[in-house]
């Protein structure tokens, strides 16, 4: 923590800055000595937890650098004997921010180099992904560093087209993944009902239903009433195409010539899609500028500090939803589970017999375990049953290692998406700076970004419109 705070005085070349860091790295360094003591992460889901709050404290300190406002706390704090600069030159606003970012996005395309290949914690390669915290916080830090030598030319570069156009792909794979939530959601609860004509799921699978279409018609109404006012014209517009666009998929969703190629669509897909896309539009309108008097939440008295951190807040949950969503299903860059087995004899002249003499027992056990899996004697899934039975697959403190048998998603892919999820916090925090404000600056409250989520709420909806009409459009492809 001491290293966090004093990141910003990192970017100060100086003699006091390199005494500054190495009391961050001892720092570093005695929590990973700590860490080692309690071991790396068993559990997956405490790695992917672990990762997020790197990313949301990143995103914390690019949002507090974006003005001179922390700079100047700091300062105060130190009496004003400190004066922060950056080699004479500022040490916030577009080019601090994308520093930052840039900064952890690079330890996550290193990491994820590192990383290709590795199909279960078995490969050495695995501790990267899930210890060595203490070492990675100080690459994460020195990194930041080291980007404050770069000249600011390369980050304008860097910011105006590569953050911008892996922030456009980091939108479009959270619509797409939207979608195949929508549709995975209402498939399984179909699934669960078939199964054990489970009234409790049903009530669930409808009462959601019913549950989202109100919710997007209330969020309707509430935009009508205090958004679109006279003068108001995009408002407008962007209110009413949802409205339209909302019932033509619902219509289509429920089509006789889609359910007859897409048994499963309905109207629990539509509810999804509907209201993910009618907050998109709400959240449009409601981050707008007011230099046109639409936007009453900027006028309201005591709301802005409110919006401000509930908009952080619901960004952060997105973006950790985005890439855990897309780590763990890999939304068909890795489409085959990591959970794997190989049929004995796969290859031409091969018998499907055991003809090696094991070299152990737990060798001897693994022969046996798959020969009767190939024999269909016992199921796939007891491979991992018996890793998981191996003394190393026991942490020694009770905890097991749930990646033993295989990953429990792309690890190389895991970082790319964070990687992507970094230039989209950079490019939503530098639109439209405002280098006048001395006070927190509010996140996202520009037209470029509300435009952004309206044509992104067009797009989901596109997107979900043709994962309805494609079986019918070709149903070779999509056959049942």
């Amino acid at each position: 923590m001491g290293a966090l705070l004093s990141l910003p005085l990192l970017a100060v070349p100086s003699v006091g800055t390199l005494m500054s860091f190495g009391a961050s790295c001892c720092g570093a360094a005695a929590c990973s000595a700590i860490c080692n003591q309690c071991g790396i992460f068993k559990s997956s889901m405490a790695t992917r937890i672990a990762y997020a709050f790197l990313l949301l404290i990143n995103s914390i300190i690019s949002w507090l650098m974006l003005t001179p406002w922390a700079l100047k706390k700091l300062e105060h704090l130190t009496l004003d004997y400190v004066n922060i600069s950056c080699q004479g030159k500022q040490c916030y606003g577009y080019v601090a921010v994308q520093r930052v970012n840039f900064a952890l996005g690079l330890f996550h395309l290193i990491l994820s180099i590192l990383l290709l290949g590795v199909k279960s914690s078995r490969d050495g390669r695995a501790a990267l992904q899930n210890g060595y915290w203490g070492p990675k916080v100080i690459v994460w830090l020195a990194f930041v560093v080291l980007t404050f030598f770069i000249p600011e030319t390369f980050f304008q570069v860097w910011g105006q087209y590569i953050a911008l156009g892996g922030a456009m792909l980091f939108v479009l794979l959270g619509l797409i993944l939207l979608v195949d939530l929508a549709h995975t959601w209402a498939e399984y609860c179909l699934e669960k009902i078939e199964e054990h004509d489970s009234r409790g799921w049903r009530f669930l699978l409808i009462g959601s239903t019913l549950g989202m279409f109100t919710a997007s018609f209330a969020m309707t109404i509430i935009m009508y009433i205090f958004f679109a006012q006279s003068g108001c014209a995009m408002n407008q517009a962007a209110i009413t195409v949802n409205l339209i666009v909302l019932l033509i998929i619902t219509a289509v969703s429920v089509h006789p010539t889609v359910q007859e190629y897409n048994p499963k669509a309905g109207l629990a897909q539509a509810a999804m899609v509907s209201i993910y896309c009618t907050y998109l539009t709400m959240s449009a309108v409601s981050m707008e500028p007011d230099d046109r008097a639409c936007n009453p939440l900027i006028r309201a008295r005591g709301t802005r500090t409110a919006s401000i951190v509930l908009g952080a807040i619901v960004t952060m949950l997105t973006i950790a939803y985005t890439t855990t969503r897309a780590a763990t299903q890999g939304i068909a860059l890795n489409g085959n589970s990591s959970h794997t087995y190989n049929k004995l004899g796969d290859e031409d002249g091969e018998h499907g017999l055991v003809d090696q003499q094991p070299t152990s027992r737990r060798e001897m056990r693994a022969e046996a375990l798959r020969a009767a899996v190939e024999a269909g004697s016992l199921p796939a899934n007891a491979l991992d049953d018996s890793d998981d039975s191996d003394d190393d697959s026991d942490d020694g403190r009770g905890g097991k290692d749930d990646e033993r048998g295989g990953t429990q998603y792309n690890y190389a892919l895991f970082h790319v998406i964070f990687l992507l999820a970094t230039t989209w916090v950079a490019t939503l925090l530098t639109q439209n700076i405002d280098y006048e404000a001395t006070g927190v600056a509010a996140v996202g409250r520009t037209y470029w970004a509300s435009w952004v989520k309206i044509v992104s709420s067009w797009v989901c909806y596109a997107i979900y419109s043709w994962s309805l009409l494609a079986p019918v459009v070709m149903p070779g492809r999509f056959g049942n």
